[in-house]
């Protein structure tokens, strides 16, 4: 009944579903009551008042707004809510005689937010459209022939796949084989939980598994064997007893078994669903210690205006990490770990693809942006031939100042007006200290530099442009000499970098090509263009159009939105610069005697843990989906959707962040 008239209220309309669920889902208390005469009015409305258009599920918002904690970190904030310390849970469950466990969002993580989007897996393998609400659809029918004919509504696998077979054609048996495989691939170990586990059984106490599943015990326990979890004496699965913890019975069953041989035994029940493994394991005599499911605690923080398989990816692999109770992380770790290593996953595929394709002999990964994506794309695709190359924007202001005046002067002068830098230090800056003593009268080393004085300070430097291009002799020479050693061998090369106007890769390019005769091609790799915002929004339109630069988040040719939402000016640029932070000094330039670095302009130890938080999601994220190259794949748009989310609400979370670093923003 309970089943039928959930069907009714709830499944019947797409539209009705996702408005209760999203209301509904990890509530408790009053909250929970409060949803189901929610429920109640939506279908009333939808029915009685005609509001048809409650039955249709609603787009995502067009940018979605999360409102993100910036005092703590979301896994610190947790630690009131989500789990207690393992240890604590360990000396609280040793009391017991018999300790017993759920299994799956307990002992084993899916990596997805939503159990049943693994059926996208299968339904990928099976060639079959829609599968994952065919399977879904086929489960409940099943459940409810069950019905008609016992108390329950448990189902065995194979009873699903009768009616899968009966819907589709599919052959049942390879349809159980493939569903049964993908499980066994995909479900990965509660580390919190095997670290109870384990302490527990080596305590010598007796631990068993009571579950509600379809799935029959040999494969389940394939699954916990195959993740750490061995020695379970007994395993209960509720469809090979047609009996459920959700309704209580199958508890009763436990019982019936275990205190048999030992009547005075003291059990506890572990488990994440607060009905079946806390209300009804404690009705039928059990104590019960609930831990919270990890993907309902903070649905509220996860974008999900993403494409359905890679956002459901990404959530389970962020909600399963950060709180899953073993420890907390800092901000700068979360920032890395929640919004930097999807990116980098998807940057670092997209330039594999290049790679691939196009074949060029190396890739260059331009300081500092590039560190993070080398030590990334070198885990990711190892034996590739990766270079670690030294370059900045004032390395190529000097080097290109000869060929490229306008933006030696943008950079230099430009950028620095209202900045209440003086002539002496502009000139400091450009490394011509001996064009101080003679600056003409009307400018002076200590006056500020403003609009005026900057176009009589740029007249003054056309007049001694001699003294300009001697001053970077030198390091051109030693410049050359770097990348002749760098690209011998070599007829095409890529240039990896952030972006934004892809200057760092069209400026190698242009010295190698047609100023130092190095015989190789160039192309560029940029993770987002310059957008409207820009004073010069098309400087790179042509390289981009002839594919001298292709960009992966955005550019004039997709993901406009994106281009449009980009803005530098509310410091858009800074906020993707920092997920790329590196703990490297500034480079200077190359000199006679090597490369000069400048000091570091942002907090080391901050910039570590963002690389490590985004190191850490990577090597869970491969080792998840290490059978599926699919999953890396990750388009522009999905990369960029939890930083959109996050930049809500005034960009607090953002500006949080920054605030703890000192980014360079121009030419020093």
């Amino acid at each position: 009944m309970r089943l039928a008239i959930y069907n009714a209220l709830v499944n019947r309309k797409p539209g009705i579903a996702y408005r209760y669920h999203k209301f509904h889902d990890g509530t408790s208390g009053i909250k929970k009551f409060v949803s189901w005469l929610y429920l109640l009015w939506l279908n009333f409305a939808y029915y009685i008042l005609l509001c048809h258009f409650l039955g249709v599920k609603p787009q995502a918002e067009y940018y979605e707004s999360k409102n993100l904690p910036i005092k703590k970190s979301e896994s610190e904030n947790a630690v009131k809510s989500g789990p207690m310390p393992a240890s604590n849970l360990i000396n609280k469950v040793k009391e017991y005689d018999i300790i017993s466990f759920d299994v799956f969002d307990t002992l084993i993580f899916r990596p997805f937010s939503e159990p049943a989007d693994l059926f996208y897996f299968v339904g990928e393998k099976l060639g079959i459209q829609d599968f994952k609400n065919l399977r879904i659809n086929a489960e409940s029918r099943a459940r409810q022939i069950v019905h008609k004919t016992s108390e329950g509504y448990e189902v065995t696998l194979e009873q699903i796949w009768e009616e899968l077979e009966k819907e589709t054609g599919l052959n049942a048996k390879e349809g159980i084989r493939i569903e049964t495989e993908t499980e066994e691939k995909l479900c990965f170990a509660n580390p919190y939980m095997l670290e109870v586990w384990n302490a527990l059984k080596d305590a010598g106490k007796e631990l068993i598994i009571v579950s509600d599943m379809y799935l029959p015990s040999s494969v389940i326990k394939g699954i916990l064997d195959k993740n750490g979890f061995t020695g379970a004496q007994r395993i209960y699965i509720s469809n090979e007893y047609g009996i459920n913890k959700y309704e209580g019975r199958l508890y009763g069953k436990v019982k019936d078994d275990l205190l048999k041989a030992s009547p005075s035994a003291r059990m506890i029940h572990v488990g994440d669903n607060p009905r079946s493994d806390g209300k009804m394991a404690i009705k039928n005599g059990f104590d019960s210690i609930l831990y919270p499911n990890v993907n309902r605690m903070q649905l509220s923080y996860r974008p999900y205006d993403m494409s359905a398989i890679i956002g459901s990816a990404y959530r389970g692999a962020v909600n399963s990490h950060i709180y899953k109770g073993l420890e907390t992380y800092s901000m700068e770790y979360e920032y890395g770990f929640i919004y930097g290593g999807l990116f980098v996953i998807g940057y670092c595929n997209y330039i594999r693809d290049y790679f691939l394709n196009e074949k060029p002999d190396k890739l260059l990964f331009l300081s500092r942006d590039g560190d993070i994506l080398k030590k990334v794309y070198d885990y990711l695709y190892p034996g590739d031939p990766t270079e670690y190359v030294l370059w900045s924007r004032k390395a190529a202001v000097k080097l290109m100042a000869s060929y490229d005046k306008h933006d030696y002067f943008r950079r230099f002068i430009d950028h620095k007006i209202s900045g209440g830098i003086t002539v002496g230090e502009v000139l400091d800056s450009m490394e011509l200290p001996e064009l101080k003593t003679e600056l003409p009268d009307k400018i002076s080393e200590q006056v500020i530099l403003d609009n005026k004085n900057a176009k009589d300070l740029k007249e003054f430097l056309n007049k001694n442009w001699n003294v300009v291009n001697e001053a970077y002799k030198e390091q051109e020479i030693a410049a050359k000499a770097y990348f002749t050693e760098l690209l011998s061998n070599c007829s095409k090369a890529v240039c990896i970098d952030i972006g934004w106007a892809g200057s760092g890769a069209l400026s190698i390019s242009y010295l190698c090509e047609k100023v130092w005769n190095i015989p190789c091609s160039i192309t560029g790799l940029i993770a987002g263009t310059n957008t409207p915002y820009n004073s010069e929004p098309d400087a790179s339109e042509p390289f981009l159009q002839s594919g001298k630069l292709k960009s992966y988040l955005f550019s004039q040719s997709h993901n406009r939105d994106l281009l449009k939402k980009h803005n530098p000016s509310a410091d858009y640029n800074v906020f993707l610069e920092l997920l790329l932070s590196s703990p490297n000094p500034c480079f200077d330039g190359y000199y006679p005697d090597g490369p000069r670095y400048g000091s570091a302009d942002i907090d080391i130890r901050k910039a570590e843990e963002i690389q490590k938080g985004i190191t850490d999601f990577v090597r869970k994220y491969a080792d998840r989906f290490s059978a599926y190259p699919y999953m890396f794949r990750i388009s522009g748009r999905d990369a960029y959707a939890p930083v959109l989310a996050a930049s809500g609400r005034g960009e607090k979370y953002l500006r949080k962040i920054a605030s703890g670093f000192d980014l360079e923003k121009g030419v020093k």
